[in-house]
């Protein structure tokens, strides 16, 4: 088996030295480098594919840390001194434990005298006087980002915030109600080999040996289950859609995880109306609703301006559930895309807050008197979250707060900390990615 050769630690690094020069020094997502390089190297054991991805988002997640031990930098102000991607490399292998150090200088041809730093890294960071430049040493974020996480949360509690963005994602999937209940999918997981634990606070939630390739499962492959985080799967809960909706619209549905799990809920019924600008993305949704065995689904692309409002003028006031989960910064996806944190800048979160509220707005007037809106981000702060549910209230005639416990239910909405009808997800609290959800109805 793949699994008991040793590994071609030339053939890994390869990889990892590429994709990361991808990532850091050419600006490309690191799951669509990961996935370029990975395609053409087809030699490679499962075990070593593996080995590579979890080495390249390992040294993407400690880059900021890196940059300061080897160069004084602060994360975030490392482009003008950025150090060779070997030595970088070798410097994340010695301070990950992957390899002592004089076995990593070795290993990527690095000088020893130049991995010096790494020795002293502990040091050096604890040396720093400035709590919030050592947080975001030690958490590996762009100083801006720490300061916003600790002046949302304080300083300790965004160490802990900190600490849990650069931990593994675990792999969470919803089951597909569907197909059958969630025991059967676990029974049938199972008997693939793959081990799974009900997720604590989504009743469709499985997490998964974290080393298992869901796509290659044959469960994936006929639509008994999707691969989304159990934040996600919360909020399309928190909606409250139900099979005798005439009209569910997803307002930015994207490549629709969500749209599954609303035309689950509604069991197929009625009609679920996808709208993105993305027509290539529509087009993945229909694809994952085939699979998954959804006939509801219905799908519209529409403008990314101002224009909408026209193209959705026939939809005004006739939807029973409306999801806003509104294009954001995605601060709160850290963890599971740790090369945002690199790429986003400080003016960001405002610069996605005014794009919000002109989607929630015009994504208000679709409801019917009694129905409900949800507005969701997988972000973190007032900014992208408060801010803009507090003018969707202002802002929107007719639209109320509802408490979530009437849609999460009440024992599960304390138990998340929902505050009214408001709730923020956080890793550290609950295990997820960090979402926001706000449940707002329009006046009978």
């Amino acid at each position: 088996m793949a699994t008991s050769r040793a590994l071609r630690t030339d053939l890994v690094d390869a990889v990892v030295l590429e994709v990361y020069g991808l990532v850091r020094d050419q600006g490309w997502l690191a799951d669509r480098a990961l996935e370029r390089v990975l395609r053409r190297e087809k030699r490679l054991y499962a075990v070593e594919r593996r080995a590579a991805a979890e080495s390249v988002y390992g040294l993407i997640r400690a880059q900021g840390q890196l940059d300061f031990v080897l160069t004084g930098a602060l994360p975030g102000e490392a482009a003008r001194a950025r150090p060779a991607l070997s030595l970088a490399y070798a410097a994340w292998l010695a301070r990950s434990g992957a390899a002592p150090l004089d076995a990593a200088a070795k290993r990527l041809g690095v000088p020893r005298r130049e991995l010096a730093p790494v020795e002293a890294a502990g040091k050096a960071i604890a040396a720093l006087a400035d709590p919030l430049s050592r947080f975001a040493v030690e958490a590996s974020l762009p100083r801006w980002i720490a300061e916003r996480f600790a002046a949302e949360l304080g300083l300790d509690e965004a160490v802990r915030l900190g600490k849990a963005m650069n931990e593994r994602a675990p792999l969470t999937v919803r089951a597909n109600l569907l197909r059958g209940p969630r025991e059967d999918l676990q029974a049938r997981l199972a008997e693939e080999g793959v081990e799974s634990t009900p997720t604590p606070h989504s009743p469709w939630g499985l997490t998964l040996d974290g080393h298992a390739n869901a796509f290659a499962l044959r469960a994936f492959q006929e639509g008994h289950f999707e691969i989304q985080d159990e934040g996600s799967q919360l909020i399309a809960l928190a909606l409250g859609a139900r099979p005798n909706h005439k009209l569910v619209v997803d307002a930015c549905a994207g490549a629709g995880g969500k749209s599954l799990a609303l035309a689950m809920e509604m069991r197929n019924k009625g009609s679920l109306l996808a709208l993105d600008p993305d027509a290539e993305r529509l087009e993945e949704a229909k694809r994952r609703a085939r699979r998954a065995g959804v006939h509801n689904l219905r799908d519209r692309a529409i403008p990314p301006d101002e224009t909408a409002d026209e193209a959705l003028k026939d939809l005004a006031g006739k939807a029973e559930r409306v999801l806003v989960d509104a294009p954001c910064s995605g601060l709160g996806t850290l963890r599971r895309k740790p090369d945002a944190r690199w790429r986003l800048r400080p003016e960001d979160p405002a610069r996605f807050a005014g794009l919000q509220r002109s989607i929630a707005v015009r994504c208000a007037k679709l409801l019917k008197p009694g129905g409900r809106l949800v507005y969701a981000t997988c972000s973190l702060g007032r900014t992208e979250n408060d801010e803009v549910a507090d003018f969707l209230a202002t802002a929107a005639p007719g639209l109320v707060p509802v408490p979530l416990s009437e849609t999460l239910g009440a024992e599960r909405a304390a138990a998340l900390g929902a505050d009214g009808n408001r709730l923020q997800l956080y890793p550290h609290r609950h295990g997820t990615d960090g979402f926001f959800m706000a449940l707002f109805q329009r006046e009978k």
